[in-house]
């Protein structure tokens, strides 16, 4: 089984902006995708850097209602 794609991400909620890695499981192909699943949530981060620190958070949960915009970063 595939393990999916890895996109590097930054997310921007009314409290902060989170930038760290998105996993995009097999049967999914874009951040959109993830997004638009009814069924989570929550999205999931890892290696995060939150509000531009160089202190890195190893994982974070965000809820998807709190979202204002993510980019997908190079």
């Amino acid at each position: 089984m595939a393990a999916g794609k890895k996109v590097h991400v930054k997310v921007r909620t009314s409290y902060a902006s989170y930038e760290g890695f998105l996993l995009i499981p097999p049967m999914r192909k874009r951040v959109s995708d993830v997004l638009n699943e009814e069924e989570r949530t929550f999205i999931n981060l890892t290696d995060v850097q939150i509000d531009g620190s160089h202190e890195k958070v190893p994982y974070i949960s965000i809820n998807k209602d709190m979202i204002e915009s993510i980019i997908e970063k190079p």
